[in-house]
């Protein structure tokens, strides 16, 4: 589908692109060729993706023959897609909001799949953070996101970008941003540059102990939602005790100074780890 058509195509469907749609289709042939080479996916597996507008990268997919689950939440788009896809044995769309779909029902425990989309870029953390819920998340995850966004989930300790999203995230995935994408190959062209990023399932996943995973992201959350202050005072008021925050820090080898967007992932485990030994067994937010 090239300029015209999709503009003719949207106007049939009394849609006009635009901000309102949450959504810039990505129209560039040879890119959504490089997205199936490169997502991870192979002919037979099953493949989640959201928001897929007109099916463009689903067309590619559904060739390569991936088992493709397409959600979309646009009743004329979902319309549009039965239509198209109308006898695909391997494509399965469901009417709905991404963002309230049960994926523990749809992918239960035992169930292999990926994640691939141009993800509409107003809900992707929200998205992004429900996949991070999952009992059973994707094995791998390869999605169009703003430039911005990407780098926020990549981001290392220490950065400005590094935030609560980026520990939650590179908990359970290794992320990298794999390609930087031009406004120009999306209708309508976006502001910002946007992002092909992948999310590789991390060797970390299987290692938290459950107890401290119960109170990791809380404990993330809540650290971040005052990053600029020393950690000893944020842990201190988590813990009810400055000497408990205290005394947890120093079994980590942890400075009551440090502040929180210095902490690698795997640092942020050996503090979950300590508080629930030193007693803390829940935490709101």
């Amino acid at each position: 589908m090239n300029k015209k058509e999709l503009i003719d195509t949207l106007e049939s469907l009394g849609m006009r692109p635009g901000r309102g749609l949450g959504q810039n289709f990505l129209l560039d042939a040879n890119l959504l060729e490089w997205i199936v080479r490169n997502c991870g996916a192979s002919a037979g597996e099953n493949v989640l993706e959201v928001g897929p507008g007109f099916g463009a990268l689903t067309e590619k997919m559904v060739a390569a023959k991936f088992n493709v689950t397409a959600i979309e939440f646009d009743h004329r788009l979902a319309g549009f897609l039965r239509k198209k896809f109308a006898g695909a044995a391997n494509f399965k769309l469901i009417e709905a909001d991404a963002c309230k779909v049960d994926f523990n029902e749809l992918f239960p425990a035992g169930t292999n799949y990926r994640a691939v989309a141009n993800l509409p870029y107003a809900i992707s953390s929200v998205f992004i953070a429900r996949m991070l819920e999952c009992i059973n998340p994707p094995s791998s995850m390869f999605f169009m996101l703003q430039k911005e966004m990407g780098e926020r989930l990549a981001a290392s300790p220490g950065t400005k970008a590094y935030g609560a999203l980026s520990v939650r995230t590179q908990l359970l995935y290794d992320v990298a941003v794999d390609k930087i994408v031009p406004p120009q190959v999306f209708c309508p062209p976006p502001e910002v540059d946007s992002a092909l990023v992948s999310f590789k399932l991390s060797a970390r996943y299987p290692d938290i102990p459950e107890t401290a995973a119960k109170i990791f992201t809380p404990l993330v959350r809540n650290l971040f939602n005052q990053r600029r202050k020393q950690i000893g005072k944020v842990l201190g008021q988590i813990c009810g005790s400055k000497d408990a925050a205290a005394n947890i820090l120093a079994s980590c080898g942890f400075s009551t100074e440090l502040r929180p967007d210095k902490l690698a992932v795997a640092e942020f485990i050996r503090l979950a780890e300590a508080a629930v030994n030193a007693g803390v067994a829940d935490i709101k937010g």
